[in-house]
């Protein structure tokens, strides 16, 4: 039986795959997945955003070899940061309860 944390790194992988899938390449998002991704996955993130340019922003930024795709390395870097930034709010008001 896998560990939550196992349950969790196969979710990951799972969520990579679901959209990236659409257009053939099951490794990799294309600009098109990453916003369905991004919309679909991470609207609470999104919907607060009120330039739509900020999502194509993030794919530049994340796509380190600027091939126009993320890979699995560039999708870790975005959920490990959107779970830092979640983790450091949630430092910041739990300090303010105190």
């Amino acid at each position: 039986m896998p560990s939550e944390m196992e349950r969790c790194i196969e979710s990951l992988i799972a969520v990579l795959q679901k959209y990236s899938r659409k257009d053939g390449n099951s490794s990799q998002l294309s600009k098109a997945e990453f916003l369905s991704f991004m919309n679909t996955e991470l609207a609470a993130f999104t919907k607060n955003k009120k330039d739509p340019s900020v999502l194509d922003c993030m794919m530049k930024k994340l796509d380190l070899n600027c091939d126009g795709q993320l890979d699995f390395q560039d999708f870790l870097n975005l959920i490990g940061g959107l779970a830092t930034a979640c983790h450091d709010s949630f430092l910041r008001t739990s300090q303010k309860r105190i």
